[in-house]
């Protein structure tokens, strides 16, 4: 599959007119060309309330959504390809893992991402972010702006300082339009989550494809799922939803589960680990819904494929 950059060729810092009556001056509006397409995305903070359109030039479609739950041991890492071969990578897991991954599911000669998330600081969640960074390029970086004092953490942001990529604080509004039907929104955080614990500061996704919904929580714990349940109710549903926490119980609380509804929930784990991940009342809580688990320990790379009507196995 040929596969060509999207190209960020201008942005532009506008701060006069409306924006500053709505914003008191102190914010900005981006006028982002990709490919000399403009696209207007209005800011209150951090890209708050924006639109990322991301296009290309030239491409063959594979007509096909797929995303990969990586097995990075006891961390996450969740990697998507669009119809039209964007990518987006959910987190890197704790170690260079991930990059076996990846080369599974790209090109050998394809260095370059479309849009990484690390949904939070923690080191198995971003550890191997720092390798992905050093053999891709990247053209945007979401994170969710939580103070991070790892060694890992230090290491990854001052790689993303070096990177030609657009670093984007990940605010609940803003969504990536990828031009083909696949929308990723994001839904918390929705405030400054710098003084939060960090599993509770966690990017929660979803990525939308006509009908199939995909939730993902990285570690948010049961608290945030009841926020989102106060925010959304019945509209939490989803077909695949990535248990928060690799299947702790400070998250997938039976309300949350009964909502979102999901026909499967993917539990990202190391075999060993010395967490009790998943923890017994969480596959109960998914038993109880009939909700078909799936477990990277386990099953090893997990990968879906859709054409926005129905989701197949691979």
């Amino acid at each position: 599959m040929f596969r060509q950059r999207a190209v960020i060729h201008h942005i532009q810092d506008v701060t006069q007119g409306s924006l500053r009556d709505t914003c008191d001056g102190n914010h900005i509006r981006y006028t982002i060309f990709v490919n000399a397409r403009r696209i207007v995305t209005a800011s209150c903070g951090a890209l708050l309330g924006a639109s990322i359109v991301i296009t290309h030039a030239a491409f063959v479609r594979t007509n096909a959504f797929s995303i990969t739950f990586i097995d990075v041991g006891q961390g996450d890492a969740a990697f998507i390809t669009t119809p039209s071969g964007r990518q987006i990578l959910i987190d890197g897991g704790p170690d260079r893992s991930v990059l076996r991954g990846l080369a599974e599911r790209m090109p050998w000669w394809d260095r370059h991402i479309d849009v990484v998330i690390a949904t939070h600081p923690d080191s198995d969640h971003v550890s191997g972010l720092i390798d992905v960074l050093e053999r891709y390029r990247v053209s945007y970086i979401f994170d969710p702006g939580v103070a991070h004092d790892t060694p890992q953490a230090e290491s990854l942001f001052a790689l993303v300082a070096d990177e030609e990529a657009q670093h984007v604080l990940a605010r609940r509004g803003q969504f990536l339009d990828f031009g083909d039907g696949i929308r990723l929104e994001i839904l918390f955080p929705d405030r400054d989550v710098s003084g939060l614990e960090t599993n509770a500061a966690s990017i929660v996704a979803r990525v939308i494809y006509n009908d199939i919904v995909i939730l993902l929580t990285g570690d948010a714990p049961e608290s945030i799922e009841r926020y989102l349940v106060s925010l959304h109710g019945k509209d939490m549903r989803a077909d695949i939803l990535k248990a928060g926490h690799h299947g702790s119980n400070t998250s997938s609380s039976l309300h949350f589960v009964g909502l979102v509804s999901p026909e499967y929930a993917i539990i990202s784990r190391g075999c060993d680990n010395t967490y009790g991940h998943p923890h017994e009342s969480v596959l109960e809580t998914f038993a109880r819904f009939d909700v078909s688990v799936l477990d990277t320990c386990t099953e090893g790379n997990i990968t879906f494929e859709s054409d926005g009507q129905s989701l197949v196995r691979r």
